[in-house]
C-alpha cells in the first residue's frame, strides 16, 4: 500500500517540481505549473501519461480507470491502496517525464545512462542509483556536493544515507 508521503517523495525527487493544495485536501503536484499527478482527498492517485504507458497501468491494475479529456486518453486514476511503493515511483517518473518540458527531461533521461565511477569526480562507491540521481540532478562533482545539505541530498530519489556518507568522506 502506498502513502502520500510516498507519492509526494517520488513527485518532489523530480526538478522543478512543486506542490499544490487546494480546499478539497487534494494535492497536486506540477513541473513548471504542468500537472504530472496528484492524489484526491478520497486517496485517488491521478497519474498524466502518454497512452501507451496509460494502458500499460490499466492492464497491470484492475482497479484503474481511464482519465481521459474528452474522448482523449491523458491518463489514469489508481486507488492509493492498489499501487505498491516501486511501481508509483516508475509511473511518477513516467508522468513528470511525459510532462516536463523537452529539454529538463532529455536531461534526466540522458542520466539514466550513466555509470557508478564515470560521472565528474563523484565516488564509484556510492552506487548505480545515487549516481544517476546525481547526474539527473546536473550534479557531477564534489565541489557541487559540498554546497548541499544531507538532507538535501537525501531528497534526491536514489540518494541514501549509505550514499550520503560516502561523499561527505570523499569530501573529507
Amino acid at each position: 500500500m502506498t502513502t502520500l508521503a510516498q507519492l509526494r517523495k517520488a513527485a518532489l525527487s523530480h526538478p522543478e517540481t512543486a506542490e499544490h493544495v487546494d480546499d478539497s485536501g487534494a494535492v497536486a503536484f506540477v513541473v513548471r505549473d504542468v500537472r504530472f499527478a496528484a492524489v484526491s482527498a478520497a486517496k485517488v492517485v491521478e497519474l498524466r501519461l502518454p497512452a501507451s504507458d496509460a494502458g500499460e497501468v490499466l492492464a497491470e491494475h484492475p482497479t484503474a480507470q481511464r482519465l481521459t479529456r474528452g474522448t482523449t486518453l491523458i491518463g489514469v486514476r489508481v486507488p492509493m491502496g492498489d499501487i505498491n511503493g516501486q511501481q508509483l515511483n516508475h509511473w511518477v517518473r513516467r508522468a513528470w517525464l511525459s510532462r516536463a518540458p523537452k529539454r529538463l527531461a532529455a536531461r534526466i533521461a540522458a542520466g539514466d545512462s550513466v555509470t557508478p565511477g564515470e560521472v565528474g569526480d563523484l565516488p564509484k562507491a556510492i552506487g548505480g542509483p545515487a549516481t544517476r540521481a546525481l547526474a539527473s540532478a546536473g550534479i557531477s562533482t564534489l565541489a557541487q556536493i559540498a554546497e548541499l545539505t544531507d538532507a538535501e541530498l537525501l531528497a534526491l530519489h536514489g540518494v541514501g544515507p549509505k550514499a550520503v556518507r560516502i561523499l561527505r568522506e570523499a569530501l573529507a
